[in-house]
């Protein structure tokens, strides 16, 4: 009997620290994520009074939002409002740049060439990359970034985009997984696999 009170207390104990973990990363730290050290990051929406804090942190110089406004939509629930408070925080910000890339779940070519075009730029690193809740969008276009600017295979930055990826949004026969499966790399390779982002941590936490 004590063995089985013991079980269930340690079950309901780990269900807890699971649930405070889950709860600090959505509204605490609002789903921050290292994709590259000293690269790329990535996040749900950050409130436009907190984001000062993560730039200087992680001395970001580009903000890609890839929010649209006023779209009825459960995974895209933003408001145009929102979108402009944070760009007008984060243009107060001496040598960061905002930009605002509104991008369903599957980009379009107009989306692609805004992502290459920003991220192309001199001095555009290190990034940060959100949507609204940071679980697709956010992830996507990082597994871009991957492909394009470090060289990875589709399938290599597909794989790590969440963990576990099977029944995940990224998984085989999803939309998101079958699009990046057959995205076709761009041809201009004057930005692609430069050597000094290859270097560090590349992993994509869950």
């Amino acid at each position: 009997m004590k063995s089985t009170k013991k079980f269930v207390f340690s079950i309901l104990g780990i269900a807890i620290i699971i649930t405070l973990l889950y709860v600090y990363e959505v509204h605490f730290d609002y789903r921050f994520t290292e994709v590259t050290k000293g690269k790329v990051y990535r996040s749900a929406k950050i409130p436009p009074d907190q984001i000062d804090d993560y730039i200087k942190k992680y001395g970001i110089k580009t903000v890609i939002d890839l929010r649209i406004g006023n779209l009825i939509d459960p995974l895209n629930p933003s408001l145009s409002k929102d979108i402009s408070s944070e760009k007008k925080a984060v243009e107060t910000i001496k040598g960061v740049n905002y930009i605002n890339i509104p991008s369903h779940q599957i980009p379009s070519e107009q989306n692609l060439q805004m992502f290459y075009e920003t991220l192309d730029k001199e001095n555009a690193f290190p990034a940060l990359i959100h949507c609204h809740h940071g679980t697709g969008r956010a992830i996507l276009y990082s597994a871009l970034y991957r492909i394009e600017y470090e060289g990875l295979s589709n399938e290599e930055a597909r794989l790590q985009t969440k963990f576990p990826i099977y029944l995940s949004s990224f998984d085989k026969g999803t939309p998101k997984g079958e699009w990046l499966k057959k995205y076709d790399r761009r041809k201009n390779t004057e930005y692609a696999v430069s050597p000094d982002m290859i270097q560090g941590d590349k992993s994509i936490a869950n």
